[in-house]
């Protein structure tokens, strides 16, 4: 009996449990029909669609160029072909197509020097080498990026001129010209733009004797660069008056050849030749015993200073050599002619240079004179690595096994010390700008010796 009870327990106990199952089951049919289940579906597959379309139209317009700035402002970005860029370079100017006279036309050097800088500033910096950005693009190659300093260099364009050649955006183009300078002067500066070497010094003083100037050590002159973006405050100090508008000084000293050996860039209030040499590292290290110790004759006359050419604006000092004037017998008309010529050969290499990179010939642009500072140095050192490399007169100028005539150069002799050196400083500074009649001394040797060497009796 117990087990039938147990048994109807249990059926009566499965029979309440569906009871309450079915009443919990919801039958959509009794809800909405099969017509309303279509409609809602509809709906929800509209909504997809807009939602997709609206993602579409967001990635389209990143593409496009109007993505925005962590900032709030909106930026124009452009998806470049860095790899065309880079195959069109090698294709135009690294193979066949373009011989070495067309490509020292666009690049204002040589191929094997424009790609030993290359090579260089790969090793100085990993921005000269070939990366890839976070989403695996191939970034810009060390050819485009030294391309594209080179054209703003040797063109004096914006930043913006070369993006449709090289595929580089004008930002970049900016940074490129500035980490391309400062790899130049840190690979290179401290051979093509230091002073000279004692070899360096008798090459010069041949050279200098070969004009009918023993003794000269090159010429020295001052260009102007135009600073279209002068900060106001600074403008009042450098607006020069023959210019009319502001300007930074670039003193340098160079030789026949072309060679740049000094190079000096003005600092605020700097607007003359005068201000820019009271500043000068060069008559500083004249002041400091540091310059080459140079023993030659003339006319009979022992020195023991070298000297540079100069114009009229330059102080009386032993040394500079300046022109006369109003010359009034032959042999100073003679001295005045051979002078002014010898003395161009500053302003010849100011020309060469403005013709090679018209960045430093023309308005510069930007706003921080540190920046001007990099250009222009890296600009003198790529003249000197071209005239290095080109030889155009230096191989003709000086023949180590020739005779270097009646200049010599002694080994230098620095000595340094607080007090001393003070001390001989003033009293070089003395000697050197308050004794005019021993630079006249100089000067008359000089006008004696040109006659004898180059007057209607001279031996040449």
């Amino acid at each position: 009996m117990s087990d039938e009870a147990d048994m109807s327990l249990e059926s009566g106990t499965s029979s309440c449990s569906d009871d309450s199952e079915d009443s919990n089951t919801i039958d959509p049919i009794g809800i909405y029909t099969m017509e309303e289940y279509i409609a809602e579906q509809s709906v929800l597959h509209n909504l997809l669609e807009r939602i997709s379309m609206k993602i579409q139209a967001k990635i389209k317009a990143q593409q496009a160029g109007t993505s925005r700035r962590r900032s709030g402002f909106n930026r124009r970005f452009i998806e470049r072909d860095h790899g065309e860029g880079h195959q069109r370079l090698v294709t135009d100017f690294f193979s066949e197509a373009y011989d070495e006279k067309r490509f020292r036309t666009r690049y204002r050097m040589r191929r094997p020097l424009f790609l030993r800088i290359v090579h260089a500033l790969g090793e100085w910096s990993p921005y000269f080498t070939k990366r890839t950005d976070i989403c695996y693009r191939q970034g810009l190659s060390p050819l485009q990026k030294c391309t594209a300093a080179i054209r703003m260099l040797s063109r004096g364009c914006p930043g913006d001129a070369v993006d449709e050649y090289v595929q580089i955006g004008k930002s970049t183009a900016m940074e490129c010209l500035e980490r391309f300078a400062e790899g130049v002067i840190d690979k290179f500066g401290g051979e093509y733009l230091r002073g000279p070497t004692t070899t360096d010094s008798q090459r010069l003083l041949q050279i200098g004797e070969d004009c009918g100037f023993p003794g000269m050590l090159g010429s020295i002159c001052c260009m102007h660069w135009e600073w279209e973006n002068c900060p106001p405050k600074w403008m009042r100090r450098l607006n020069h008056s023959d210019h009319g508008f502001a300007t930074v000084v670039h003193e340098a000293v160079a030789s026949q050849d072309l060679w740049i050996w000094h190079s000096s860039f003005s600092v605020v209030g700097s607007i003359n030749d005068i201000s820019v040499l009271d500043q000068s590292p060069l008559y500083t290290e004249v002041l400091k015993g540091q310059a080459p110790q140079v023993q030659f004759s003339i006319n009979k006359s022992q020195y023991n200073m070298g000297y540079y050419l100069a114009n009229e604006i330059y102080p009386e000092c032993d040394v500079f050599v300046k022109t006369i004037p109003f010359p009034r017998t032959e042999k100073e008309r003679l001295f005045a002619q051979y002078q002014e010529e010898a003395r161009k050969h500053a302003q010849r290499a100011f020309g060469v240079m403005q013709s090679r990179f018209p960045i430093v010939l023309g308005p510069i642009r930007y706003f921080e004179r540190a920046t001007l500072a990099k250009i222009l140095q890296a600009c003198v050192i790529l003249h000197n690595m071209t005239v290095e490399d080109e030889k155009d007169m230096a191989s003709a100028c000086f023949d180590s096994d020739e005779p270097t005539g009646t200049s010599d150069v002694l080994p230098s002799n620095i000595k340094t010390g607080p007090a001393n050196c003070l001390a001989k400083i003033l009293q070089r500074n003395a000697t050197l700008c308050s004794l005019p009649t021993h630079g006249s001394q100089l000067r008359s040797d000089l006008i004696e010796h040109i006659w004898q060497q180059f007057g209607p009796f001279g031996d040449k």
